[in-house]
């Protein structure tokens, strides 16, 4: 769907783009301090192509042979480390489909996104293929229709990946689907959210908390009997049945006297070892529950940086969460009341920080320009580029920020790109979402875009 046009001719600044409100990697995250440098490499038969196999098996060793000395977590460490400088870039067509703002992995070769057109797909990243899955419906009317342009802005899978929750039809509503055969489960459309959905967090296979641009926090369980068949329901028409459900608790994000209209929650996180869920809300504050049968607010921070608080990550081994701002990613421990990790500056040209992930000791950043960096949370520095070895020396630090630029996507040049930006033949893509494939070592990252108003994709898989 293309964007509107305005009847004016008067030009106005164009406005930027929301985004997804967080991603998240994919797999466990295992503590591990900084792996030693590798013994000399000796002779036997490679039998997985992934890099973190391949450490394994040395660690566990030849038949007969003794393994190397460490732990496990050494060795991912080492491996997380040295990822992102081996990536390489291949662009996934995603025809005219406007900006993704979620993702996550299914599988080895499936990932399972959200648009702002409202449409939820599947693409293989191997073959390209796209498979469109139908959202659910309410069961009555929308009691305030949304925009049709607001989008799915957040897909999320339960601890076992057997339910997938994103957003419904109205993105007012929260939809639940069985995997991996994607049959819908429930719709959470009665007494719910007022307002779009912004970001969801599962706290347990059968529990589920959504935020909305409404200001509010909704927790919602899943009744096991709902999705313990192995065959959908189906109505007469052959349509797949679904229950329609009710938020167990809801909590209202308390007013700021700084921004008491903007409480919108943009961002969730939570924190299976304190069982806590934390929350960023656009008026500038991080928010903090204790979470069992209901929700019990904790506390409320005031955020050092306030402007386009829109992606929130934990990292369960750190006991620490990241705040993506406009220019900046702000570390919070709940529990000190003097955060010893200072903010990292993105130094992106204002344009903001759209998704973040955490695994072990490394936090990714999507930027709203185009290009993924990788900070070290132990040495308080981003990965540096290796410098080109001279023929007596092996590669070192550069000096250089490692940053990985992705491509030039889609973008439809229609008369609102010919009128406000002159025709710029290449704009770069907002990374509202990306997602890790840790055994297979690969990262899916995705967006479009950053000003509101252009129409347009990026897809990307770097292995």
């Amino acid at each position: 769907m293309a964007p509107q046009q305005t009847g004016s001719r008067k030009r106005k600044a164009p406005a930027i783009e929301a985004g997804a409100a967080s991603s998240s990697s994919q797999g466990s995250e295992a503590a591990g301090a900084e792996g030693p440098l590798l013994p000399k490499k000796q002779k036997r038969p490679a039998t997985r192509r992934s890099l973190v196999h391949y450490l394994k098996g040395r660690e566990v060793g030849a038949r007969g042979g003794a393994g190397l000395s460490g732990s496990e977590g050494e060795l991912r460490g080492y491996a997380v480390q040295k990822l992102p400088e081996l990536l390489r870039e291949r662009e996934l067509a995603l025809g005219t489909l406007n900006k993704v703002f979620a993702s996550q992995w299914l599988n080895a070769r499936q990932v399972v996104c959200g648009t702002k057109c409202n449409t939820l797909f599947v693409v293989d990243v191997h073959s390209g293929q796209i498979t469109r899955i139908p959202l659910l419906r309410d069961r009555g009317p929308w009691l305030a229709r949304a925009q049709p342009t607001c989008g799915i802005h957040a897909i999320e899978l339960n601890p076992s990946k057997t339910l997938l929750a994103t957003g419904g039809e109205n993105p007012n509503s929260l939809a639940v689907y069985q995997l991996p055969t994607l049959d819908p489960v429930c719709l959470g459309d009665r007494h719910g959210h007022k307002d779009w959905i912004f970001t969801i967090a599962w706290m347990s296979d059968t529990v589920a908390v959504s935020g909305s641009r409404d200001g509010t926090v909704a927790l919602w369980r899943m009744d096991p009997d709902m999705f313990s068949g192995s065959i959908a329901w189906h109505n007469d028409a052959g349509l797949p049945v679904y229950a329609h459900i009710r938020p167990r608790d809801t909590e209202t994000i308390p007013r700021s006297s700084t921004s008491p209209s903007n409480r919108k929650v943009r961002a969730l996180a939570f924190s299976g070892k304190n069982q806590e869920l934390g929350a960023v809300s656009l008026d500038g504050y991080f928010h903090l529950w204790k979470a069992r049968s209901t929700l019990s607010r904790l506390l409320s921070i005031r955020l050092p940086y306030c402007r386009e608080n829109v992606c929130l990550t934990y990292c369960d081994e750190l006991s620490l969460y990241a705040v993506g701002s406009q220019s900046h990613v702000s570390f919070l421990d709940p529990r000190q009341r003097q955060q010893n990790i200072r903010p990292l500056c993105s130094r992106e040209g204002g344009t903001g920080v759209r998704s973040l992930s955490f695994h072990q000791h490394i936090i990714t950043v999507g930027t709203g320009h185009g290009s993924l960096l990788f900070y070290d949370i132990r040495a308080q520095k981003f990965l540096e580029e290796r410098a080109s070895a001279s023929p007596d020396s092996s590669p070192g630090p550069s000096g250089r920020k490692l940053k990985l630029t992705c491509g030039r996507g889609w973008l439809n040049h229609d008369d609102l790109w010919v009128n406000y930006f002159g025709g710029i033949g290449e704009f770069p893509n907002a990374l509202y979402t990306h997602c890790y494939n840790w055994p297979e070592m690969k990262l899916f990252v995705a967006g479009g875009p950053l000003p509101s108003g252009l129409h347009g994709n990026y897809a990307g898989l770097w292995s």
